[in-house]
């Protein structure tokens, strides 16, 4: 009986904002590494999570969503984009049940023309039925609330065969990440297409971020999450000091932001928004890290920062 070889390789996850990439890296890795939220734009840096088994070793990358750019930080954003196009070993497009092929083809094009695996994933298939309602079948429009088990699938089946149409190189499968319908046999086939080869890392390893990384990741996640407009993508969390003893994490935040009247905003009246923000991150660190956390936050003026080149690189959107 011949023993079977070990396998290892790098499975990048792209596509455009908001269909998901996020949730479904977390599932795929079975950790939450991503911060996701129903807002657009929530990853901007491209994130490791690695998959380790005794036969193999997965590495997903999550990565920020394709957009045309209109300052530098979402220009680092689409370069953190495109890399995963040129060292994946398999490609994960992520699309979903609203968006149409014909968005966003000039990064389609890049992926039409990889030598790799391309594994196309339609998400949020949950939402069929209101999907339906409009879409004509058969030259007939329907209605999702009266939409027929068959007319919808007919609408799930032109989506599937539209994206071979663009992408006919590529398998499709739909899914949906938020209720872990077809993730299995998504992970099944990406470990069917995986090389032989050993592992790229020590096999207790599970990121290629430090501590800190997820500090400020989770506390960008509560602005988000709290703050309406343009505040949450104003900002920009740094971890000054993080000190780690047996039992205690003491940590120390930045939170920059472009304008003095964003850092009113930020602060609240009488710091209520900003301690509510504190709290909120401080808890989710104590279950992250599995110990208690004392952390203090502080919220600091970088005009227009996100069109700045030093403040890009101090931040950490420069490629390496």
């Amino acid at each position: 009986m011949t023993e079977s070889k070990h396998k290892a390789g790098f499975v990048n996850i792209v596509g455009n904002p908001n269909v998901g990439k996020s949730t479904l890296m977390n599932l795929l890795v079975g950790e939450r590494i991503s911060i996701a939220t129903f807002k657009a734009q929530t990853t901007r840096h491209r994130i490791m999570g690695i998959l380790n088994t005794p036969e193999m070793q997965i590495c997903f990358s999550d990565t920020p969503g394709v957009l045309k750019p209109n300052y530098k930080l979402q220009e680092q954003m689409l370069q953190f984009s495109e890399s995963a196009l040129q060292d994946a070993d398999v490609l994960l497009y992520v699309t979903d049940m609203v968006e149409t092929p014909d968005k966003n083809m000039e990064f389609l094009q890049k992926v039409q023309h990889l030598q790799v695996p391309v594994l196309v994933l339609i998400n949020k298939i949950d939402l069929t039925d209101s999907v339906a309602d409009g879409q004509k079948v058969n030259g007939k429009a329907l209605s999702g609330k009266k939409a027929r088990p068959s007319d919808v699938n007919a609408v799930l089946a032109q989506k599937v065969e539209a994206w071979r149409a663009v992408l006919p190189n590529a398998e499709v499968y739909p899914i949906s990440a938020l209720h872990h319908f077809g993730v299995d046999q998504v992970l099944l086939r990406i470990k069917e297409l995986l090389p032989e080869s050993p592992a790229y890392f020590d096999k207790d390893t599970w990121t290629d971020k430090p501590a800190r990384f997820f500090v400020t990741e989770i506390i960008r996640e509560k602005i988000l999450l709290y703050y309406d407009k343009e505040i949450p993508y104003s900002v920009e969390p740094v971890v000054e000091r993080f000190k780690e003893t047996e039992d205690l994490i003491r940590i120390e935040a930045v939170i920059y932001v472009e304008r003095e009247s964003q850092k009113g905003i930020i602060i609240g009246h009488q710091g209520v928004a900003l301690k509510r923000v504190s709290t909120e991150a401080r808890k989710e660190l104590e279950r992250f890290f599995g110990k208690r956390i004392y952390l203090q936050c502080f919220v600091k003026v970088d005009k227009d920062w996100r069109n700045s080149d030093k403040a890009m690189k101090q931040f950490g959107y420069d490629l390496e």
